[in-house]
């Protein structure tokens, strides 16, 4: 009976979490247009440190506990769109050369066989 529990409660949870996650993602226009989501990971990048640290110290003082302190994360300067936007370009043209390489790849084969059993 209380593994059932623990199963639905689980399960609650992270649907919970999952439920969460979606409204978030379509809160912020994640999905949107990439200058949005650029946005939204500067705004991610300003206020998750703080609220990491501020996190930490409630920790510290409830369990008595010392955590020592992290350096300070890298700085990237790393343009999110150059990147998704040639990522894309490698995979579309990768799928619109597959149905041409895997006719050449399929006669070689065939010649390669041929050559082999001959």
């Amino acid at each position: 009976m209380v593994s059932r529990v623990w199963s639905l409660m689980r399960f609650l949870i992270k649907g919970t979490v999952a439920g969460g996650v979606v409204y978030l993602v379509y809160d912020q226009q994640l999905l949107g247009p990439s200058d949005k989501s650029h946005a939204a990971l500067q705004k991610a990048e300003e206020v998750v440190p703080p609220a990491m640290y501020q996190f930490s110290q409630y920790v510290c003082e409830q369990t008595g506990l010392k955590i020592p302190q992290l350096p300070a994360p890298p700085k990237f300067n790393f343009n999110i769109r150059e990147s998704w936007n040639s990522g894309i370009i490698t995979v579309m043209s990768a799928l619109s050369v597959a149905p041409s390489k895997a006719c050449e790849y399929t006669k070689e084969g065939w010649e390669y066989l041929k050559e082999r059993i001959k």
